[in-house]
């Protein structure tokens, strides 16, 4: 497993990879985020590239040029099944789309479970590819987002949400 980082328009990321999937992609800024690496064996981790970091990295340079909606590198679902089946239901909200807490709950079938869901949603190690900063309040305010607000806001705006 190889970690590098990537410069953004609106910070820096870690990537970790092995040869298959995508492990983690977060702002070095985020909060909490050696909680976020401890999840991945760490002491397997080496400074590096392979063609899952490159491949992320040509897709979040084509995404921030605006010419790419959807990623196709392929990512490691960590946590419970009902965890990945939230994270699952966040890849697909397209790209210029929101979707409340309560939509996603309703989206895994348990619409009850809007807390559980919004806590899911916090796990997410995968920024920006798997797309939690889509999901906004029920009213259409800007809810959590470990790795800022102001991030969330840039990224709603880049993909034409106006918050």
């Amino acid at each position: 497993m190889v970690q590098a980082h990537i410069e953004t328009p609106i910070g820096q990321m870690i990537v970790i990879a092995d040869d298959n999937a995508l492990q983690l992609l977060e702002f070095t800024d985020r909060k909490n985020i050696d909680l976020q690496i401890q999840k991945i064996s760490p002491d397997l981790i080496k400074t590096g590239r392979n063609k899952i970091i490159d491949m992320v990295e040509q897709e979040l340079n084509d995404y921030f040029t605006g010419d790419l909606k959807t990623f196709e590198t392929p990512c490691k679902l960590y946590g419970s099944d009902f965890q990945q089946s939230v994270l699952k239901t966040l890849i697909d909200i397209p790209s210029g789309q929101t979707r409340s807490y309560k939509m996603q709950a309703e989206a895994i079938g348990n619409p009850k479970a809007v807390r559980a869901v919004a806590r899911a949603n916090s796990m997410n190690q995968i920024a920006i590819v798997i797309p939690c900063h889509r999901v906004i309040g029920s009213d259409g305010s800007l809810t959590g987002y470990a790795g800022g607000l102001d991030k969330k806001k840039w990224l709603l705006n880049h993909e034409g949400i106006k918050q």
